[in-house]
């Protein structure tokens, strides 16, 4: 069988051009848009409509809608002056079931919703109305875990593949975006509606030229660099374009067409259509592991590049040398070597990357952990995130403390864990900086992002060199998992 996505969508989900398309040009524009990929959808050659929706976020895993034909009238939480929105869908419960199956074999906690009243979200609600208005195609929808990053993503969207080539189906796939996601946080007049910055309409310029020239994988790999300079903690905005990279192929052989773009209360909506093609621009770059099992090493809201790098190795866990696991609820995975004369109290995870001395990631004393000094190096390869501070010759490099701290905190994560202690745990925490005067300032930006209300205390100290060419080290004092 021949690959089983035969298009892809990108859509808005806000609720203006299916309610209010005559408010503002942009939101007609729009409504006229869906209507151009409706009629692409029906060209083609789907059986189903698959929906990811960033706006159905899911906290406990990955939610699948699998009620036959869920019915009720919507209202939009923050729009619902516009009106109400009565749906009744005709949804694919065969193939919401074989996603289910086949993303929890791929290692992914992941259920079916299949009850009455279920409260399915705006955007999926707006895309089926205006993409598939007679259900003349069964859809499915899921869901867009807040938590996951780019390797639980990616896993996720194979999963879907999984499940169309076991049952002999072709889909188009949804995705439920915008491109930039600033909002206005006060009521506007619709007429007055524009793009929120400056900043994000040159981002979602490129964009739109990345897509209508078919570059998927290229958008999925610029996300990085759109979230570095744009700041937002998150990754939600970033995230649908590696699960439709997964779904479609991480390639840029696609036929790209931007159909509509306007701005909603301040976000970038675009509708456009990706079809598979047999050429395209080429491969640019592709430097990010092509992961298929996800084994629950991630860091929470996608925050660096360790946790996609590690999700490609098998679960971690922790050991003492005397075998008696106090993680022992990670199973039997394989662990790193200890040395036979180590105190049963030293704790050693291959989640992290190796020692470079004779000392274990950590040791435990009563109610404590005391971490050893965690640099930024990668567990899967000992690779730097942000690049080494020097070459192999000693000459000094242009790095990014930035992605080296979040990387930090990503092996701190990982131990701390693997532990059965946690991150929030962290009591003291001593940072070391080769370069103050030039680093400070992103790593604490790094910093905040992770420890805000954390509390733990903090003493960051100037030093002249690390044992490897790294440009930040933790020292971390934490409670330990039952403490």
């Amino acid at each position: 069988m021949s690959h089983p996505v035969v298009k892809g969508l990108i859509v808005p989900g806000l609720p203006q051009p299916l309610l209010t398309p005559e408010a503002n040009e942009g939101y007609s524009r729009l409504r006229g848009a869906f209507e151009k990929a409706r009629e692409e959808i029906q060209e083609s050659e789907a059986d189903v409509l698959i929906v990811y929706s960033t706006m159905w976020p899911s906290i406990i895993g990955h939610q699948v809608q699998a009620l036959p034909e869920p019915e009720w009238t919507h209202v939009d939480e923050l729009f619902h002056d516009l009106g109400s929105i009565p749906y009744k869908f005709r949804i694919d419960s065969e193939l919401a079931g074989g996603i289910c199956e086949s993303a929890q074999g791929r290692g992914l906690c992941a259920r079916t919703v299949a009850y009455h009243g279920f409260p399915i979200d705006t955007g999926s609600v707006v895309a089926l109305e205006l993409l598939n208005p007679n259900n003349e195609l069964p859809a499915v929808i899921l869901s867009s875990n807040a938590y996951a990053d780019r390797s639980e993503t990616v896993v996720f969207g194979k999963s879907v593949v999984d499940a169309l080539a076991a049952q002999g189906k072709k889909a188009a796939v949804v995705v439920v975006m915008t491109l930039s996601n600033r909002l206005f946080t006060r009521f506007i007049d619709p007429a007055e509606d524009h793009i929120h910055s400056d900043k994000d309409e040159e981002w979602n310029q490129k964009l739109l030229e990345f897509f209508a020239e078919g570059r998927l994988e290229d958008v999925a790999q610029l996300s990085r660099e759109i979230h570095k300079q744009i700041r937002i903690p998150k990754v939600v905005n970033f995230k649908p374009m590696w699960w439709l990279s997964a779904v479609m192929g991480a390639h840029n052989n696609y036929a790209g067409t931007v159909h509509g773009y306007g701005a909603l209360y301040g976000t970038g909506g675009a509708v456009i259509s990706l079809t598979p093609a047999e050429a395209g621009v080429g491969v640019k770059e592709f430097d990010e592991a092509d992961v298929e099992v996800f084994t629950g090493n991630r860091d929470v809201l996608g925050g660096s590049a360790n946790s996609e790098a590690r999700a490609t190795e098998p679960a971690a866990a922790t050991v003492p040398v005397g075998g008696s696991s106090h993680a022992a609820h990670l199973g039997a995975a394989p662990v790193s070597e200890v040395p036979e004369n180590e105190p049963e109290t030293a704790l050693r995870t291959s989640a992290a990357p190796k020692p470079v001395g004779a000392y274990p990631h950590a040791r435990r004393v009563g109610d404590l952990l005391f971490l050893s000094g965690v640099g930024p190096r990668q567990a899967a390869d000992n690779s730097i995130p942000g690049g080494p501070i020097r070459d192999a010759e000693g000459n000094p490099r242009d790095y990014d403390v930035y992605a080296q701290t979040q990387a930090v905190i990503g092996n701190i994560r990982s131990i701390l864990e693997a532990t059965g202690s946690s991150l929030e745990k962290v009591l003291d925490v001593t940072v070391f900086l080769v370069d103050m005067d030039r680093d400070f300032e992103e790593f604490n930006r790094a910093y905040k992002e992770a420890f805000e209300g954390i509390g733990a205390a903090r003493t960051t100290i100037a030093i002249r060199a690390l044992p490897t060419p790294i440009a930040v080290e933790f020292k971390v004092l934490a409670a330990a998992g039952d403490a």
